[in-house]
């Protein structure tokens, strides 16, 4: 049955009709920072009249426009794709796949890297060349920071930025009536009140991002993000609750809590309302069975905080604690307002509470000012604490921080090289946790299963976060096995069920 659209009857109405082969189980197209994005070599196309161009491309025959999402960056931006997707969804569209062309095309955009903010362009140059007359969305970071750029450069259509998600719909009906471009952005630091997007399902059918915070206070030297972002913002702990109870109606059993500042959750509320007093009222929602945390601040671990949170049954062994730099002068230039004997302590009260925690980070290298001695500090500390996984980056400069105005610009041959050897200390500390697990039982919840070699594979994840591959014939997604682990198997570990 198709859904009528209250607004506007026939904004879902086309008056061609042109065959194209069905795609089953698609996904938004999600771009990494790290990945490789084939660029079309010509020149981007030029606006549109859509006044005089109205083509058509329903998706299954019934006239429903079409509509594709693409999101860069982390999994904040991921969660406000699928609560942006729901809304399309729900008001009569069909979605497209990347492959497909489409007649929406909504880019989630990220700015965190110039990696980023260039996938960001590539991205939203992508829809008018599959059809020149779709109408192309800017959502996100990059929009937030360079909307005036990108009106006149891209042949953007509607820029929203990162504070009107949930209006989407609306603005798309003011550009169907004005065909004219639609620039939502609001500039400035200070937003009154956080965004209340929510999703009741995922692609994923086992786990589930919830987003609880956006904005960030802190003003990292080398990082635009505050800007992007705004002030810190928190969701009200009812909210959290009732989406994530019916998550738990729609058969997910994880939850991945994120945000853009976690550690940050709470301190805009008049009462007092902490991320851990958070955490504890949704360890007690039934269903919950494992809960994981982004990225956390070694400051937010007390000796109170672990200790309260190695009581609640579904939490996950696996935290993300954020070192940047081993080097104590580097992270005071970074503005990072820890130092490395800080970092040190919550790691080990972690250990104290925890059976093996998997503890993971990330590092920047080639930060400007940066010593060969600053580096080796920093090689050295990484090795000392032995990380489960360590995810390296090289400095990436961005204009409007201070760290792009700051002296001793590192060169590039230089951050190259000390990338790789960071990268190989990191892949030693990997190799390293998981031969502690060898021949180990372990909780896995199974996700899917893959034919790897002619042969199918159950994938899953440990409590740890260690990917599992278990030969077997049967589907048992979203099912908690005990196996044994084996040996250590492309970016994971086999296992064996006894």
């Amino acid at each position: 049955m198709e859904i009528q659209n209250e607004r506007m009857p026939d904004r879902n109405k086309w008056p061609i009709n042109i065959e194209e082969k069905p795609f089953k189980n698609h996904q938004p197209l999600v771009v990494e920072a790290g990945s490789k994005v084939e660029v079309p070599a010509q020149a981007i196309i030029p606006r549109t009249d859509f006044k005089n161009m109205l083509q058509a491309l329903p998706a299954d025959g019934t006239g429903r426009r079409r509509v594709c999402f693409v999101t860069l960056g982390c999994k904040v931006n991921q969660y406000e794709t699928e609560a942006m997707r729901e809304l399309f969804l729900a008001d009569g569209y069909v979605e497209a796949s990347p492959h497909q062309v489409s007649d929406i095309y909504v880019v989630n955009t990220c700015t965190v890297t110039n990696v980023a903010a260039k996938k960001s362009r590539q991205m939203l140059a992508r829809g008018k060349k599959k059809n020149p007359a779709c109408v192309v969305i800017a959502v996100g970071c990059y929009v937030q920071r360079e909307h005036q750029k990108l009106k006149e450069m891209m042949g953007v259509d509607i820029l929203i930025g990162n504070h009107r998600k949930k209006d989407i719909l609306t603005i798309l009906d003011e550009f169907y009536q004005s065909r004219e471009i639609i620039d939502v952005v609001e500039e400035g630091y200070n937003k009154p009140s956080y965004e209340d997007l929510k999703i009741t399902r995922r692609h994923d059918k086992t786990r589930a991002t919830i987003k609880i915070q956006d904005g960030c206070n802190q003003f990292c030297s080398y990082c635009i993000i505050p800007f992007a972002r705004g002030k810190v913002r928190s969701r009200r702990p009812g909210m959290v609750i009732e989406e994530i109870s019916g998550l738990v109606q729609q058969g997910y059993q994880e939850f991945v809590i994120t945000g853009i500042h976690l550690t940050s959750y709470g301190i805009d509320f008049s009462e007092k309302v902490s991320l851990i007093d958070l955490l504890e009222e949704i360890d007690k929602v039934p269903g919950v069975k494992r809960l994981r945390l982004g990225s956390l601040e070694p400051r937010l671990i007390t000796e109170e905080f672990a200790k309260r949170i190695s009581r609640l049954k579904s939490i996950c062994p696996h935290f993300h604690l954020s070192l940047q730099s081993g080097s104590n002068g580097v992270l005071s230039r970074m503005n990072r307002r820890y130092c490395t004997q800080d970092f040190a302590r919550g790691v080990e009260l972690l250990r104290q509470v925890f059976a093996h925690p998997a503890i993971t980070t990330d590092v920047i290298v080639g930060f400007p000012g940066e010593t060969e001695e600053e580096f080796a500090e920093s090689l050295n500390f990484v090795k000392n604490i032995n990380f489960a996984d360590l995810h390296v980056f090289k400095y990436s400069k961005r204009e409007g921080t201070k760290a792009a105005q700051m002296q001793g610009q590192v060169a590039e041959t230089v951050k190259n090289e000390r990338s790789a050897k960071m990268i190989a200390i990191g892949e030693g500390c990997k190799q390293n946790y998981r031969q502690h697990f060898i021949e180990k039982e372990a909780e896995v919840l199974l996700e899917e299963s893959v034919e790897i070699n002619g042969q199918r594979h159950m994938i899953g994840h440990t409590r740890e976060y260690i990917k599992v591959y278990w030969p077997t014939d049967q589907d048992q997604s979203s099912q908690d096995k005990i196996l044994t682990l084996k040996e250590i198997y492309l970016d994971g570990m086999t296992a064996e069920k006894n």
